[in-house]
């Protein structure tokens, strides 16, 4: 069974750091462009990263630039995301998604979700 599988989401203070992992079962990532997205009550998913199936194209949305890493260990079959300078503006759901290559930031190029974990910036 096909399953995305997010983790280290948790309170943070602004200016801090936390990486998020995205770990799939039942498929292979060699297959698949991993993506970030992330979401807050009452507006619409936005894309943060992505991160192609052999890593050779990795893009960012512009708010995040300069402090955000995505990475990918296929042999883990894990995706990471290095979020860094946290802000509260980052206060959101953040969602692993898997999708055909290419799928850039397009959710809906994106098959499989996981479950979201909440990350909260706040003093």
């Amino acid at each position: 069974q096909l399953q995305l599988v997010e983790s280290g989401g948790g309170l943070v203070q602004p200016g801090g750091s936390l990486r998020l992992s995205c770990t799939v079962s039942g498929f292979s990532l060699d297959y698949y462009d991993i993506g970030w997205f992330r979401q807050v009550p009452g507006k619409e998913r936005e894309g943060v990263s992505c991160i192609s199936r052999t890593g050779s194209r990795i893009y960012y949305t512009d708010s995040v630039k300069g402090r955000f890493t995505i990475s990918r260990d296929n042999a883990k079959n894990t995706v990471y995301l290095q979020m860094s300078s946290l802000k509260p503006d980052d206060t959101a759901v953040y969602y692993c998604g898997a999708g055909p290559p290419p799928s850039g930031l397009d959710d809906e190029l994106y098959e499989y979700w996981g479950q979201g974990t909440q990350v909260t910036v706040s003093s």
